[in-house]
C-alpha cells in the first residue's frame, strides 16, 4: 500500500472514533460557566451563577515514537572483492505493544460561537483489544455526579468532583494547581476521573467541538441513518450561534454534518439518554457504511488536522490502520449508563450512580464483548437502533 493511502486509511479509522465525541452539546441556556465561589463538600454541589470565561486550554503536543527504521552494517573492501551490505530492518514498536487493552477517552465539547467556557457534554470511553479488534464503548452521562478523583487531586474533601462531570474540564482550568499530572490540568482531570469510574487507565484522549463534528462528517460524505421517529426542535442552537427550526424526519436518509450534529444533539421533548442512544447509532452507521477508499484524503486529513485535539502521537497514527481493520460493528459492544439501570440517588439534574456495578459490568464486557447480545443490550445494532427513547 502506498504511503499516502496508508496515512489516509489511518486518518479515516481515527476519524470514525473521533466523530463519536462531538454529538452531544448543551442547549443555549447552558452556555455559560463561572468558577464556583466556594469549594463543595461531599454532599453539596456549588452551582455557578455568574459569567466568567475560563482560561483557554492548549493542545498537548504529540510525541514521536522512538526507534530507528533500520540498522545498516557496512561491508569492508578487500583487494580482490567488495562485500555488499544487507540492510536489517527494525520495526518501531506499535502503539499498543505490551498492553492488553487500549483505552481512549473521547470528548465532545459544546464550545462554539456565542458560547463561554467548555463543557464536555459527551464523554465516551472506548476500550479496544489490540489482538482481536473487539471493542467496548461506554457512554458517560453528562449529569454523573461525584465522579471519583485520585488522592492529591481536586479541592474537595470527598476525593471526588461533587458537581456533574460535564463541568470538570472548566473547574480544572479554574484550579489548575489542583489537577497535577503529565498533561494540561483538564486532561489530567478527565483521564483520572473516567479511569476511576471504569477501573481502567486511560491511554489517550481526543476532543472535538461543534464545528469539528460538522467538518468531519462532511468530509466523510455524510452518514446514513434509519430514524425510528421524527426528531424536532423549534429553536435549535445552530453551531454558528444562530437559532433555527429543524426536523429530522423518520425513515432512511443521508445526513450531512449539520443535520447529523442536530440528530445527535437535540433533546427538545426528549433528554440526555435519548440523544446518547442516537449518538451511538450514528457511530454504528459510520463503522458499517464508510469506505476509506472512496474518501478524499485532502479534505478529511485537513478536517482532522484543523479540528481534533488529541495526544495520540502523530507518528503512531498509522498503527490504527491494522487495528481498525479488525473492528466490526457487531463486535463493538456498548453500554448506556442511565439512571434507570445504574442510578442510586439524585436531584435537580444531579445523579449519583452505582460505580461498583458499572465497574463490574465493564469488567465482564471487556472480557467478552459478545455478552452485549445476551445480557447488556439488544440482539443486534439494527434492533438497538430501531428503538427510540424520545
Amino acid at each position: 500500500m502506498r504511503d499516502g493511502m496508508t496515512r489516509h486509511v489511518a486518518l479515516v479509522a481515527l476519524g470514525l472514533i473521533l466523530l463519536a465525541g462531538a454529538c452531544s452539546a448543551s442547549e443555549a441556556t447552558e452556555s455559560t460557566l463561572a468558577p464556583p465561589t466556594t469549594a463543595a463538600s461531599t454532599t453539596t454541589t456549588t452551582v455557578a451563577t455568574t459569567t466568567a470565561a475560563p482560561a483557554p486550554s492548549s493542545t498537548v503536543p504529540s510525541t514521536s515514537l522512538a526507534g530507528p527504521n533500520s540498522n545498516l552494517t557496512e561491508g569492508e573492501a578487500t583487494s580482490t572483492s567488495t562485500t555488499t551490505t544487507t540492510p536489517t530492518t527494525t520495526q518501531p514498536p506499535r502503539i499498543w505493544d505490551g498492553v492488553d487493552q487500549l483505552d481512549i477517552l473521547l470528548l465532545g465539547s459544546d464550545a462554539g460561537v456565542g458560547r463561554t467556557g467548555t463543557r464536555t457534554d459527551t464523554v465516551i470511553l472506548l476500550s479496544i483489544d489490540p489482538e482481536t479488534g473487539d471493542a467496548a464503548m461506554f457512554s458517560v452521562p453528562r449529569n454523573l455526579t461525584e465522579a471519583p478523583l485520585p488522592e492529591g487531586m481536586g479541592i474537595w474533601d470527598c476525593n471526588c468532583f461533587p458537581d456533574i462531570i460535564t463541568h470538570l474540564w472548566a473547574n480544572a482550568e479554574w484550579f489548575p494547581d489542583a489537577f497535577p499530572g503529565p498533561q494540561e490540568p483538564p486532561i489530567n482531570a478527565l483521564k483520572a476521573a473516567v479511569g476511576l469510574v471504569f477501573d481502567v487507565e486511560v491511554d489517550y484522549y481526543a476532543k472535538v467541538d461543534l464545528a469539528a463534528f460538522v467538518g468531519l462528517f462532511d468530509a466523510l460524505g455524510g452518514v446514513f441513518i434509519n430514524a425510528p421517529v421524527r426528531i424536532y426542535d423549534p429553536s435549535y442552537p445552530h453551531e454558528d450561534g444562530s437559532f433555527e427550526s429543524i426536523a429530522i424526519e423518520a425513515g432512511e436518509q443521508l445526513l450531512d454534518g449539520h443535520d447529523a450534529l442536530a440528530y445527535g444533539r437535540i433533546r427538545y421533548n426528549s433528554g440526555d439518554f435519548a440523544r446518547m442512544h442516537r449518538q451511538r447509532c450514528l457511530l454504528g452507521s459510520l463503522l458499517e457504511n464508510t469506505d476509506p477508499a472512496e474518501l478524499a484524503e485532502d479534505s478529511f486529513s485537513a478536517a482532522v488536522t484543523q479540528f481534533v485535539e488529541t495526544d495520540i502521537p502523530i507518528d503512531a497514527i498509522g498503527d490504527f490502520v491494522e487495528l481498525f481493520s479488525r473492528m466490526e460493528r457487531d463486535r463493538v459492544a456498548t453500554v448506556r449508563i442511565t439512571r434507570y439501570n445504574y442510578g442510586t440517588t439524585g436531584h435537580a439534574g444531579y445523579q449519583i450512580y452505582d460505580l461498583d456495578q458499572i465497574r463490574e459490568d465493564a469488567r465482564l464486557l471487556l472480557a467478552d464483548p459478545t455478552l452485549r447480545l445476551e445480557t447488556l443490550d439488544g440482539d443486534s445494532w439494527e434492533d438497538i437502533c430501531s428503538q427510540s427513547f424520545d
